[in-house]
């Protein structure tokens, strides 16, 4: 059965971000999909710093979350 605190992480902003984050500093960096990045940021109401802070705190999560859905970035 899936754990109810991992749902309510991905229903976060900040989880989402981190995410794309993650995928783009694997595949291109961010800096090459800045506009893409930029524009989530802004949709979804976070920053880059707030971002990275999440990064930080939840790499471990953010990562299983990347591997689960097969999309590794490699």
């Amino acid at each position: 059965m899936a754990d109810p605190g991992n749902r309510s992480a991905r229903k976060n902003p900040l989880f989402g971000a981190a995410v794309v984050k993650a995928v783009l500093r694997k595949r291109d960096g961010v800096s090459a999909s800045s506009a893409l990045y930029e524009g989530i940021l802004r949709d979804l109401g976070v920053t880059d710093d707030q971002v990275e802070a999440y990064l930080s705190a939840h790499a471990d999560e953010v990562e299983q979350a990347i591997r689960s859905h097969g999309r590794r970035g490699d």
